[in-house]
Parts: C-alpha cells; structure tokens; sequence
C-alpha cells in the first residue's frame, strides 16, 4: 500500500522548513557550546554526559546506555568519559549486579560543575532561543518538537 510519502513530493515549504530547523539548530547549539568552552572549559557534550548521569537512578549507567543516551558511539564516548574521570567528575566501576559491565557515576565534584554548566547553559538558552518567542509561541514550538521526538 503506498503512503504518502511515496505519492507526494516534498513541498518547497518543507524543504524550506528543514532547512530553516537544521540552520537554527547547527548555530543554537554552536553557540551554546562555545559559551560553555570559554566560560567553563566543558562542551556542551560534556553537560550532556553530565545531565545524563544526574537523571539515572543512584547517578550511574552502564556505559552502553549512557552512549545510546547521549547518541555517541561506544568509542566516542569512552573518550569522553574518560577526560571528565581525568578531571574528577565521573568515575567508571564494575557495574553492582553485572559485574561483565562497566558503569559511569556522577562523582561529588561532577554534580557541583553540573550546577554550574547547567545554570550557563539554561541562561543561554533563555538568551538565545525562548526570549525570542512569547509564551504561546513556545507552547506551539514544545507541541511540534514534541511530535518530531516521539517515537510513534
């Protein structure tokens, strides 16, 4: 049975829209994390593995959840997690009931540089994108990202 996609051609509009989304996404999320380098020394990745961590039960994932969580490769992400341990801020052990596991946790000093980033990183966001729309607009946006995240 043939669906709409394999009748109708993308408009103008579309593409345009696709565009649009992939341009203001490409400069929001350039700009936030050259605000986190220059003002933290982390990158906005980093935050990610931060906020990651902080939301999972007892602060900790086996390193294949946080990379499917995060979107890196299991080798990008070994990389990554492996400077933040260098600096003090995740650790990495043998998960506590698969011991074949390896997990990373939020350490004590990573939870204090998350509350940190965090806070650039909502003012930012603030700065750069919601104080550009009013408070419907936003409520409008959330719907449509809301339908582009959903899985269904």
């Amino acid at each position: 049975m043939a669906t709409r996609a394999d009748t109708e051609p993308l408009t103008d509009t579309g593409v345009a829209a696709w565009k649009g989304f992939l341009r203001a996404h490409a400069r929001l999320t350039r700009g936030l994390d050259e605000e986190l380098r220059a003002s933290h020394g982390f990158t906005l990745g980093d935050l990610d593995v931060l906020i990651q961590l902080d939301e999972a039960p007892g602060d900790r994932l086996r390193m294949c959840d946080l990379a499917a969580a995060v979107v890196l490769s299991p080798s990008g992400l070994s990389r990554r997690v492996e400077r933040l341990e260098r600096a003090g801020l995740v650790t990495r052990e043998r998960a506590e009931h698969d011991a074949r596991s390896v997990e990373a946790r939020l350490s004590p000093a990573g939870r204090r540089l998350l509350l940190r980033l965090r806070t650039a990183h909502r003012n930012g966001v603030r700065e750069r994108f919601a104080d550009r729309f009013g408070p419907d607009e936003l409520e409008t946006l959330a719907e449509f990202m809301g339908r582009l995240s959903d899985d269904s």
